[in-house]
This record gives C-alpha cells, sequence and structure tokens, in this order.
C-alpha cells in the first residue's frame, strides 16, 4: 500500500502561485504513475495531470493551457504540481493519487492522499 501526504496548499490572491508536493511512502515501485486531481464544492473530481516514474512523461488535461506543471524528484519520491496565475475558479481541494496500471480517470488510481485546500481570492 502506497501513503500519499500533500502540502503546499493555502490561501493565494488571482495571479499567484503556489507549488503542491506530493510525498510517497511505503510500497513504492518504479512502475506507477501518481496524479493531481481537485475537487470544488458541489462539483465531480477531476483530472489535472499525471506523471508516470519510470518515465518522466507527463500527462495533462485539455483544459490547463500551460498553467500548471507536474514534475517528479524520485530520490525524495514526490510529485510536484506548479500552479502560475492562478484564479478563484481554481478554488478546490488538490488531491494526489497513484496506481500501476493505465488511465487517467478517478477510477483508475488506487491510493489517495487527504488532499491539500486551495483558496484564490479575486
Amino acid at each position: 500500500q502506497v501513503r500519499l501526504v500533500e502540502s503546499g496548499g493555502g490561501l493565494v490572491q488571482a495571479g499567484g502561485s503556489l507549488r503542491l508536493s506530493c510525498a510517497a511512502s511505503g510500497r513504492t515501485s518504479s512502475n506507477r504513475i501518481t496524479g493531481w486531481f481537485r475537487q470544488a464544492p458541489g462539483k465531480e473530481r477531476e483530472f489535472i495531470a499525471a506523471i508516470a516514474w519510470n518515465s518522466d512523461l507527463p500527462h495533462s488535461a485539455n483544459w490547463l493551457k500551460g498553467r500548471f506543471t507536474i514534475s517528479r524528484d524520485v530520490a525524495k519520491s514526490t510529485v510536484y504540481l506548479q500552479m502560475n496565475n492562478l484564479q478563484p475558479e481554481d478554488t478546490a481541494v488538490y488531491y494526489c493519487a497513484d496506481h500501476t496500471g493505465f488511465g487517467y480517470t478517478v477510477a483508475d488510481f488506487a491510493s489517495w492522499g487527504q488532499g491539500t485546500q486551495v483558496t484564490v481570492s479575486s
């Protein structure tokens, strides 16, 4: 079982930036994918981006348009989500998730962190 812990959320003004971290521990392996999702109040959880640990290849949602960037640090077993030019509509709980299979939907990911709140004020 992989344990995921998110950090880095907080309150930021519109146009600002945050970097979220997702630290993994437990039964980790190189053959896995770690992704970021977010869920705003009253909305479904949506995919943001994911990265494959053995290839460092990122996969991002079409709506991102370059504002968010995913990366990983193998030595720290940590995945990051750099978020720039944040807007009030980015306000949500951000989750990281992990799996060793295929796909980028909520149902594809087996392990989830507890989430970190991001609030963007106008």
